[in-house]
C-alpha cells in the first residue's frame, strides 16, 4: 500500500514580486541528482538571484541554490550548477518569444514538491519595475497593513 507524500515544501523568491512584474507563469519541472533532491525535501534551496535562459530550445535555471547535502560523498552536487527545466514545446516556444523582447526576462518564482514528491519549478515572464513602482508597492504594503490593524481593533 502506497502512502501519499505530505511535504509542505514551498521555496519562495520573495524578491520577484518586487522587483518585477510578473506577467505570465508556467509550472516546469526540474532534473536533478539524488543529493540535490534529498537537500530540497530538507528546504535547503534558495531562489534569490536565480534567473532563466534558452539555450538551444531548452530553458536553464542558472545561479539556482540548493545546498550541498550532509551525507553525500564524493557523489554530492555542486551548489550552483546550472540546472534542465522540463516544459512543453509549445510552452518553450511562448516563453522564447516573449523573452526576446526587450525589458523581458525569465524568473523562477516558486520551488515545491508536487504530491506525487517531484521538484517542481514555476517560472514568470516578468517585466523589470522602476523605482517609483517600487516605492508605490511599498506604500500599498504598508496601508494594507494599516487598514488591517484597524480592522482587527
Amino acid at each position: 500500500m502506497k502512502e501519499k507524500i505530505h511535504n509542505n515544501i514551498q521555496i519562495k523568491n520573495k524578491r520577484a514580486t518586487f522587483d518585477y512584474e510578473l506577467l505570465d507563469t508556467f509550472t516546469a519541472g526540474i532534473v536533478l541528482t539524488g543529493t540535490e533532491i534529498k537537500s530540497v525535501r530538507l528546504g535547503k534551496a534558495s531562489l534569490v538571484d536565480a534567473y532563466c535562459l534558452v539555450e538551444r530550445g531548452e530553458l536553464w535555471v542558472k545561479n539556482m541554490y540548493i545546498a550541498e547535502y550532509f551525507y553525500g560523498t564524493y557523489n554530492n552536487h555542486s551548489a550552483r550548477r546550472d540546472r534542465k527545466l522540463l516544459l512543453t514545446r509549445k510552452e518553450l516556444k511562448k516563453i522564447e518569444g516573449e523573452s526576446k523582447n526587450s525589458g523581458f526576462t525569465i524568473i523562477p518564482v516558486r520551488l515545491f514538491l508536487n504530491e506525487k514528491g517531484l521538484a517542481k519549478v514555476v517560472v514568470a515572464i516578468a517585466k523589470g519595475k522602476k523605482e517609483y513602482d517600487k516605492r508605490d508597492s511599498l506604500k500599498e504594503r504598508d496601508d494594507r497593513r494599516e487598514m488591517d490593524r484597524a480592522f482587527k481593533r
